[in-house]
């Protein structure tokens, strides 16, 4: 059983014949608290550094699911005009691993109100491993799995990040570079790394105050915007859907969040109508000496609530005002 799981993973990572059919970044409901993972343009945005870390472990029971760790920092330089940030991404899935470290830097334009406008660029380099003996394979001829990879990628992204106190939207693609994953293999079946893009939005508004605040947001994920233009013709039709994360979520009292988000998916270009993914639920709280401790949990509403009883994300973050040395209110974004 787990082999098999295993080997269904990898199918699903790596995509089939000609076409890519899964995203393959790894899925945060807690999106909004780790949005340098994305999008480097939102470094130094919070106006004062702020750290944080998140795991997530996705298909609770089910061997080989996805499960993730991140850690963030960024911060403004002196001026506000320009934040820099780094990111450590780890995501392991069945018997793959990759390991990504990018430095961001944004350059943030004053707009007058309040209002900013953040371009953002980040490179690093990531390795990617993959260890195909782990796999109970049916055909063990298959080249394919000749060799298990182990790469070194670098990487270079880029994004736009505007925002006013109440209101913020953002477009980026962290991984502009694609690379073909597998190592002197010749056959018609392609691992390849994929361009994703991501475009968020979102809101506050007082409902009661500054002691009680709702906050809408959205998070669109996309393989493959630009894929008709692409030089080999096998990936002109990506068949990976466009997935969308909608969340609401109520600040109490500058100190206490509590959330509910959905995720689903748009029909791909020669795919059938994709289902309903999850229904989630999270909460994060502010203590006073400026850590943020928060946790998310996911119900699938997929056949996939039948073998697991969901996903799970914890984090903790520091969020601090490093000119003045006293912690802050924290910002609604």
């Amino acid at each position: 059983m787990r082999n098999s799981i295993y080997a269904l993973l990898t199918i699903l990572f790596c995509g089939s014949v000609f076409t890519i059919q899964a995203q393959q970044d790894a899925m945060f409901t807690k999106y909004m608290f780790n949005s340098l993972v994305y999008n480097p343009a939102y470094a130094g945005s919070n106006d004062h550094m702020a750290i944080g870390v998140l795991h997530r472990t996705q298909w609770v029971s089910v061997p080989g699911a996805p499960s993730t760790q991140t850690l963030t920092a960024h911060t403004p330089l002196r001026g506000d005009r320009v934040g820099v940030g780094i990111s450590l991404v780890n995501d392991k899935i069945g018997p793959t691993n990759t390991v990504g470290l990018n430095i961001a830097y944004a350059y943030r334009i004053p707009l007058g109100g309040n209002r900013k406008l953040a371009v953002g660029l980040q490179g690093g380099l990531e390795n990617y491993q993959a260890n195909w003996d782990q796999l109970d394979l049916e055909n063990v001829t298959d080249p394919s799995f000749d060799a298990s990879p182990n790469l070194f990628l670098p990487n270079f992204g880029a994004g736009i990040y505007f925002q006013t106190p109440r209101f913020y939207a953002g477009f980026a693609s962290p991984h502009l570079v694609e690379y073909d994953l597998r190592e002197n293999i010749q056959t018609s079946i392609y691992a390849r790394q994929a361009r994703h893009y991501y475009f968020s939005v979102g809101g506050a508004v007082n409902l009661n105050g500054d002691a009680l605040v709702f906050k809408p947001s959205a998070l669109i994920k996309n393989v493959g915007l630009f894929a008709f233009a692409d030089k080999q013709a096998e990936f002109e039709n990506i068949g990976a859907p466009t997935e969308f994360d909608i969340d609401l979520s109520f600040l109490f009292q500058q100190t206490f969040w509590v959330g509910a988000s959905f995720r689903s998916a748009i029909e791909a270009f020669g795919t059938p109508t994709s289902s309903f993914d999850s229904g989630d639920i999270w909460v994060s709280w502010f203590l006073s000496n400026g850590l943020r401790v928060g946790a998310a949990y996911d119900y699938p509403l997929t056949e996939l609530n039948t073998v697991t009883a969901g996903s799970f994300e914890v984090m903790l973050g520091y969020e601090f005002n490093y000119r003045t040395k006293k912690i802050v209110t924290p910002r609604y974004f």
